[in-house]
């Protein structure tokens, strides 16, 4: 199986590499690109810098904008097969560095395939930074600037809050998958800029929700991915999870949903989602002091 693996690598390196003999000039012009990303923040500003119609495929986390969903996907950015990648024969593969497993890295590099590996910090100077490499990378001029005005604008809009809600994430896949988001998480980051604080402390990354933890954070607010709403069937479901009617949260049926890779990718939208979440917490507070007066 390897040995087919590794010829099948060869044979499609070769065709790359007869293809482009015969076209040099071409393929370095910008229209010759034929580009693979592997993040969907990296296509969502490749797409935001012009270059939407250079992107032959993608990873499943690029589903903005609606016309990614057509392209060819080549499986979720934390798990790759290099082969599936090599065979849209691109000329250009972006990805970020962390996400990409080292084998795939290696077998992608045989087959003389330029790569760029990314770093991505999950702040807004992350992203503009992101933007900026990118940009410069391409040769694509002064776009950038366009970009990080359109992040900073929605910014500006943001509401302080007297006393910051505590909203916990949760990671649902069905009542079978339930995660907390901990410290350092990209929804963690998001809470903190849309003026929130994390309910869940003492921990990094994810860890499974228990019932005496999620008592135990209390959080005013619930926060999921549209998604993960869905596969617990909506509000219902959600109280239905054991704890939750218990919480400030469940009590004021204080939930938020929004799309999973525009609240947590810290793309070009960052500004935007930022502000949106804001908005969201701003009016439950609003509610939830109402019914208190």
């Amino acid at each position: 199986m390897k040995r087919i693996f590794v010829l099948s690598i060869l044979f499609t390196s070769l065709l790359y590499t007869c293809q482009q003999s015969g076209s040099s000039e071409e393929s370095t012009s910008a229209e010759a690109l034929k580009i693979v990303s592997l993040n969907g923040t990296i296509t969502e500003i490749l797409c935001a810098l012009g270059q939407e119609e250079q992107i032959i495929g993608t990873d499943v986390t690029s589903t903005y904008p609606p016309s990614m969903h057509q392209l060819p996907k080549v499986g979720h950015n934390r798990n790759l097969s290099s082969e599936g990648i090599i065979s849209l024969n691109p000329n250009l593969i972006i990805g970020i560095e962390k996400d990409v497993d080292e084998e795939v890295k290696q077998q992608i590099a045989s087959t003389g395939i330029k790569t760029i590996w990314l770093e991505q910090e999950l702040s807004v100077e992350g992203t503009k930074s992101l933007i900026s490499t990118i940009a410069d990378t391409l040769n694509l001029g002064t776009e950038q600037e366009k970009i990080v005005e359109q992040i900073h604008s929605p910014l500006a809009l943001l509401k302080n809050f007297a006393i910051p809600p505590k909203v916990l994430f949760i990671y649902a896949r069905g009542t079978g998958t339930l995660l907390v988001a901990g410290e350092n998480t990209s929804v963690a980051q998001m809470i903190a800029l849309s003026g929130g604080q994390n309910a869940a402390q003492g921990f990094q990354d994810y860890k499974p929700l228990t019932s005496e933890a999620l008592v135990s954070a209390n959080p005013d607010v619930i926060l999921l991915f549209s998604s993960g709403l869905n596969s617990l069937e909506g509000s219902d479901g959600l109280l239905s999870v054991p704890g939750i009617a218990q919480t400030n949260a469940g009590k004021n049926k204080a939930f938020i949903s929004m799309d999973g890779q525009y609240l947590s990718g810290f793309g070009p939208r960052v500004g935007q989602a930022a502000l949106e979440l804001n908005q969201k917490l701003d009016s439950l507070q609003s509610t939830s002091l109402s019914a208190q007066n």
